[in-house]
């Protein structure tokens, strides 16, 4: 067996004995604050090896909501987290924090099963975020008719 080179969070394995790198945690803290180099739009996570998550994309600033699906791969699941701006039904503009968790029909089964069975270990990671969407398609990625709704209600 070979060893992994990422550092592991054993309070976050969960049943498919997936855990979560440290470095997810602890970019994420910094990605809050907006710190140095984690003055970002988004993170992208993805399952390395069957065993662990890790960070596999990171959007700049400059980035938007597009760009974070766009990144998103066609046919394979990630779980993604996007500091996303918009305005209130008032006219505010304001962000919220959202993870996705993109599980799309198109995928084979036993990715499906990792990524649905291992998404509690990434939330419990990523401490803060309140608002959690699972899409399985492209329409239910649509900023306009899918994500906003949910997101305007933790405005």
């Amino acid at each position: 067996r070979k060893q992994n080179h990422h550092r592991r969070r054993q309070t976050c394995t969960m049943s498919t004995g997936v855990a979560v790198a440290d470095e997810v945690a602890s970019s994420f803290e910094a990605f809050k604050l907006k710190k140095g180099e984690f003055k970002l739009r988004y993170f992208i996570y993805k399952i390395e090896n069957k065993e662990i998550i890790v960070i596999e994309k990171k959007g700049s600033i400059d980035k938007g909501y597009d760009d974070f699906v766009a990144d998103l791969p066609e046919d394979d699941c990630r779980y993604g987290i996007i500091d996303l701006e918009f305005e209130t039904d008032d006219g505010r503009p304001t962000s919220k924090l959202v993870f996705i968790s993109w599980n799309p029909d198109t995928a084979s089964i036993r990715p499906k099963m990792l990524y649905s069975g291992s998404k509690e270990a990434i939330k419990s990671a990523l401490n803060g975020v309140g608002i959690h969407i699972n899409a399985t398609d492209h329409s239910e990625l649509d900023l306009e008719t899918s994500i906003l709704p949910v997101v305007k209600k933790f405005a």
